[in-house]
């Protein structure tokens, strides 16, 4: 089955993470995006932009007004490594055994819910999480979807829409099993499908255009960058082998519209080259289509 986009334009727009812009204040960020032409930004809530567990209603309404002035078009992203825990990457998670632990990180992502509806975010993109030691896979099915169902409330009231993203050393990395998750969750339509593109690379599902023809989870949210074969390592355009122009044909194809945003964490320190770079890249690329 055909991936219907959640997004009414066809048009493709130009993004970046960031994740990938922490050695910058997050306005001189925003405002380097904007002079570079890009439309969109992922906003990623971390202690170095936003801190999502101790930003003010203040701080997050001047990056709604910065947004909007610098013609951003804003999506969340929940990637913060040591938010919820300073010890433990990415955890607590949904999938934990134990009911407070689960409960810290949905309350972690009905607060980025919130800044979404706050700043005029349509998108929240998460993960399943790394399945915990001593969980079973039904055990995991079973919080997954319970912790889903009460966050698309949260996303219903605020008029967000939630992409469910695969990720390597996830316990939900594949196009695939995000789509089973989709259909357990009963196909709600506040569900869809954040796909980053070079996860594929990693794990091997398939190209972009066979996995969005066979799953029927509307993509709402992409992320882009250059990898390499079966490693997990977000690289700038030209140091990996991802086909950008293929890439963009697929998702043209597809009928895909709204932000591609390049997701390069580890790239702060060289980030005004990269974005410069990931523009170029992008707009060549999509122009050969």
């Amino acid at each position: 089955m055909r991936t219907v986009s959640l997004l009414s334009s066809a048009v493709v727009l130009l993004g970046y993470n960031t994740n990938g812009l922490t050695s910058h204040r997050l306005a001189d960020a925003l405002a380097l995006l904007a002079d570079e032409g890009y439309d969109a930004v992922a906003l990623t809530p971390d202690v170095a932009h936003l801190d999502p567990m101790r930003a003010s209603a203040r701080e997050i309404d001047a990056v709604a007004h910065r947004v909007a002035d610098l013609g951003l078009r804003p999506i969340i992203e929940t990637g913060s490594r040591f938010v919820l825990d300073p010890r433990r990457k990415h955890r607590p998670n949904l999938l934990e055994r134990d009911a407070q632990e689960r409960a810290l990180r949905l309350d972690f992502l009905r607060r980025h819910v919130e800044i979404a509806a706050a700043i005029g975010a349509e998108v929240v993109s998460l993960w399943s999480g790394a399945l915990p030691e001593h969980v079973r896979a039904d055990e995991a099915r079973e919080h997954l979807q319970r912790g889903l169902d009460e966050l698309l409330v949260d996303a219903d009231r605020h008029s967000v829409v939630i992409g469910l993203e695969p990720e390597p050393g996830m316990w939900i990395e594949t196009v695939e099993a995000a789509t089973r998750v989709f259909e357990a969750q009963g196909r709600p339509d506040r569900l869809g499908l954040t796909l980053d593109v070079g996860h594929l690379l990693v794990t091997g599902e398939g190209t972009v255009h066979d996995v969005l023809t066979s799953s029927n989870m509307r993509l709402v949210q992409v992320h882009l960058e250059d990898m390499k074969p079966g490693i997990h390592e977000h690289l700038a355009p030209g140091r990996g082998d991802i086909d950008f122009a293929e890439t963009f044909r697929a998702l043209q194809s597809s009928g895909y519209g709204g932000p591609v945003c390049w997701e390069l964490s580890r790239s702060s320190h060289e980030a005004p080259e990269v974005v410069r770079l990931c523009r170029d890249v992008f707009r060549s690329s999509l122009f050969s289509t």
